[in-house]
């Protein structure tokens, strides 16, 4: 039982951190800075 407990408490850990990543992780436009382009 314990186990399950652990791995249902890791599930919804992974769950919250991958949405959390994916709403700040470059899925919004940026405007192309043209000084850095080569």
């Amino acid at each position: 039982m314990m186990m399950i407990l652990a791995l249902a408490a890791l599930a919804v850990f992974a769950i919250v951190s991958s949405v959390a990543a994916l709403r700040n992780d470059g899925y919004r436009r940026i405007p192309t800075d043209r000084t850095r382009l080569p």
